[in-house]
C-alpha cells in the first residue's frame, strides 16, 4: 500500500532573522579564519614587510567582520522587540515552563539515536533553544565585549572603544588574560557551528521536518506519511 505524504507548511522566520542569520555566519566564518591567523601568523614572506602588508589585510578583515557582527547583533535586538514571537527566542528560555526540561531530556536522547520518534516543533527544539541562547547570545555578547577591548589597545585614550571597553582589561587583570579568553570562545563557537551544520542536515533528514530551507525560504515544511 502506497503512502500519502500530507504536508503543512507554517511562516516563522521573518526576512530580516534570515537575513541576520546568513550575514552573521559569514562574519563567524570571516573572524575564525582571520582570528586564527592573527593568533598564529603565516611565515615570513620575502622581501620587506611593507611590500606585502599581509597581515594588515588579515586584520583589517578580522576588525571589519567584527563591525559586522556587532552591527548585527544589534540589530538582530532590536528585531526581537518588533518581529514574532519566534524572533524573541534567540533572547529568552522558558526555564519554568512545566515540561520544558522534559522536552529537552527527549531531544537530547533523540540526538544520541535513543528514541524513535522526534517531537516537531514550529520555532527551536527545547535542546537547540538553551545551546543558542547559551552560545550566540551570551557567547556573542562575551566575544563583543572581550573583542572590542583588546582593539581599544590600539585607540588612543579617550576614544569610544577605550570608554566603553577599556575597563575590562584592568578589570580581568591584563590583555594576554582577555586574549586567552576572546581565543577560547573563538574555538567554543566553531564546535558549535560545525555541530549546527550536522544537526540540521540530520533534522531535515530523519525529523521530517525542513531547517535548512526554513531558514532561506522563512516556511517550516511539516511532513507526515499516512498508509
Amino acid at each position: 500500500m502506497q503512502k500519502e505524504v500530507k504536508q503543512t507548511a507554517i511562516y516563522v522566520y521573518e526576512a530580516p532573522v534570515r537575513l541576520w542569520h546568513w550575514v552573521n555566519a559569514l562574519s563567524i566564518t570571516v573572524l575564525a579564519i582571520t582570528g586564527y591567523l592573527v593568533a598564529n601568523p603565516l611565515p615570513t614572506i620575502m622581501g620587506e614587510a611593507s611590500d606585502h602588508y599581509m597581515m594588515g589585510y588579515i586584520r583589517f578583515a578580522h576588525f571589519a567582520a567584527a563591525y559586522i557582527f556587532t552591527i548585527g547583533f544589534l540589530g538582530r535586538i532590536y528585531w526581537a522587540f518588533v518581529g514574532n514571537e519566534h524572533s524573541r527566542e534567540l533572547f529568552k528560555l522558558p526555564c519554568f515552563r512545566r515540561g520544558f526540561w522534559k522536552e529537552l531530556w527527549h531531544e537530547v536522547r533523540w540526538y544520541a539515536f535513543l528514541e524513535k520518534e522526534p517531537k516537531k516543533y514550529i520555532g527551536h527544539n527545547p535542546l537547540a533553544h538553551l545551546v543558542i541562547v547559551i552560545i550566540i547570545t551570551v557567547g556573542g555578547f562575551f566575544m563583543v565585549l572581550t573583542g572590542f577591548a583588546l582593539y581599544a589597545e590600539q585607540t588612543l585614550p579617550g576614544s569610544w572603544a577605550d570608554v566603553l571597553f577599556g575597563w575590562l582589561i584592568p578589570l580581568v587583570g591584563q590583555s594576554q588574560d582577555v586574549r586567552m579568553w576572546h581565543h577560547w570562545g573563538m574555538w567554543i563557537i566553531v564546535v558549535f557551528v560545525m555541530m549546527h551544520v550536522y544537526v540540521a542536515i540530520r533534522e531535515d533528514i530523519m525529523s521530517r521536518q525542513s531547517l535548512i530551507s526554513t531558514m532561506i525560504s522563512g516556511w517550516r515544511m511539516f511532513k507526515d506519511d499516512r498508509p
